[in-house]
């Protein structure tokens, strides 16, 4: 059940309708906040890839093999799910990544054949077809997703922040990623919401010229531990407590 709230007119209307006074279009109620600030993130995601070369984009930078190319191949497929047969509106477009006989995480890396371009225009098709999904039903649309087998049954609003979760958990990913590979961070080319200062201010906070981070610190004693935590060097050296708690 939506909250009540009253509005500057003294009238009675639920939290989530809106319009909220004060707002920016895009943000005048619940769902156009939710929406936009997709948006928003979508486009930060692809960002990620601009001016990187193809070995770049498709380079694996973490043990599980987290790539770029690959995180937005992965959130093609999220969307086109969720936002698609989830309200009996399918993606038109074959998605063999969800295939019963596809390879294990399929959906996390690009093959040899498939381009740049293919992906991340796949990618903005699918925008198209999950905006119109979002524009045409209301915030408590219900829709079914098969494969949440603890609790199926969903309305637009679940799925929207569900969305707006995942996509954001992988463009901080990604944001993490690019930062590794040319040290461009944050939203935009225009500005990376850092604060100004130059390289040898960067690496004096990161250690890598004695700073801060690079004394050793002594973090708190947690729960199991004989002893605290030492870091040095950005290396932690795990106390015999902390090795037998993960042993344990």
């Amino acid at each position: 059940m939506l909250l009540p709230m009253i509005d500057e007119g003294k009238r009675r209307r639920d939290v989530l309708s809106g319009p909220w006074p004060h707002q920016q279009p895009r943000y005048a109620d619940a769902k156009a906040s939710l929406h936009g600030s997709l948006r928003e993130v979508r486009e930060v995601l692809l960002w990620k890839l601009a001016g990187l070369c193809e070995y770049d984009i498709r380079r694996p930078l973490t043990p599980t093999g987290t790539n770029l190319l690959g995180l937005v191949k992965h959130l093609s497929i999220g969307e086109a799910r969720y936002f698609g047969e989830v309200f009996g509106r399918p993606f038109p477009e074959h998605l063999p990544w969800w295939d019963a006989d596809a390879e294990d995480n399929a959906d996390m890396w690009a093959t040899e054949e498939e381009t740049r371009a293919e992906i991340v225009d796949r990618y903005r098709r699918v925008w198209v077809h999950a905006d119109a999904t979002i524009d045409a039903l209301d915030l408590d649309a219900r829709g079914r997703v098969p494969w949440w087998t603890w609790s199926p049954d969903v309305v637009l609003f679940n799925i929207l922040v569900h969305m707006l979760t995942e996509t954001s958990r992988h463009a901080g990913h990604a944001d993490i990623l690019r930062e590794q590979l040319d040290g461009a961070a944050g939203t935009q080319a225009e500005g990376s919401n850092l604060p100004e200062h130059d390289t040898d201010w960067r690496e004096g906070r990161t250690g890598r010229k004695g700073g801060r981070a690079g004394q050793a610190l002594t973090a708190p004693v947690l729960p199991g531990l004989t002893d605290p935590v030492i870091l040095r060097d950005g290396r932690a050296e795990c106390s015999a407590g902390w090795l037998s708690l993960r042993q344990s």
